[in-house]
């Protein structure tokens, strides 16, 4: 009996790989009624380069407010330090020449501290200080007593109300020199209404003044002539002996 399939030509040949296969019967098996072909056209063809753009959440970062108050036989005075978040110092001082504690003196830098943070837009802040009394009463933790403190600690709380983050913290003096020099400046400074007294800076010297000035010579050479005739008689020592010979003679 003829084979039926003879007049067709077809030929029976094993099956290589079926790799190719299998991925196309794994994804005909995944279609689904939401499925939706690649899409090759680009919008954004003119597009050069793509960059992560910075919250604003990330962007704003923490200042640091150091405040202190002296009050000595001499007068009272307050010292505060605002730090920006470059590591920048905003020194402020004030006199007071009205009767006050420790306690009230400590009240009056905290509250100059953050009117001069509010003045300068400052949303989130950090305050040390280092009276106990202060930082906990403005903390909530310890109950205002005296009635002298009780509007300074009312006139804080209004004050907390501008800030969109603060946060209180109690340190010790050792830690807090710099609002306490200024404190203990201020207290023992008498100055008049009229005397304008301008902000401080403070400079950082590595080295002595005198290393900084150097006098002309008198023969009219430069300062490093006699290093320069050193550094050549040590690199070339036979010649300078030839010079010494010549000059002996």
């Amino acid at each position: 009996m003829a084979d039926p399939h003879s007049e067709y030509d077809i030929a029976y040949v094993n099956q290589k790989s079926i790799k190719g296969s299998a991925i196309a019967d794994f994804l005909a098996t995944r279609t689904t009624e939401e499925y939706e072909s690649l899409r090759f056209d680009f919008p954004d063809e003119d597009l050069m380069c793509i960059t992560e753009i910075e919250s604003e959440s990330s962007k704003e970062k923490s200042w640091k407010m150091c405040f202190d108050g002296a009050s000595n036989a001499l007068g009272h005075g307050i010292g505060v330090i605002l730090v920006s978040p470059d590591g920048n110092h905003y020194p402020f001082t004030a006199r007071l020449n009205f009767f006050c504690t420790n306690n009230i003196a400590e009240y009056e830098a905290c509250i100059i501290g953050l009117r001069a943070a509010i003045e300068r837009n400052i949303e989130i802040l950090e305050v040390y200080g280092d009276s106990a009394l202060v930082i906990y009463q403005i903390r909530g933790e310890w109950e205002v007593r005296d009635s002298k403190l009780i509007k300074y600690s009312d006139l804080v709380a209004r004050l907390i109300k501008e800030f969109k983050e603060i946060t209180f913290h109690y340190f010790p003096r050792e830690e807090n020199q710099l609002a306490d020099a200024l404190a203990t400046l201020a207290s023992m400074f008498k100055a008049s209404k009229e005397a304008e007294i301008m902000p401080l800076k403070m400079s950082t010297y590595e080295v002595p003044a005198h290393c900084c000035s150097i006098e002309k010579e008198a023969d009219g050479r430069p300062w490093f002539h006699d290093i320069l005739e050193y550094i050549k008689n040590q690199s070339y020592p036979e010649q300078a002996n030839e010079n010494d010979k010549r000059a002996i003679r």
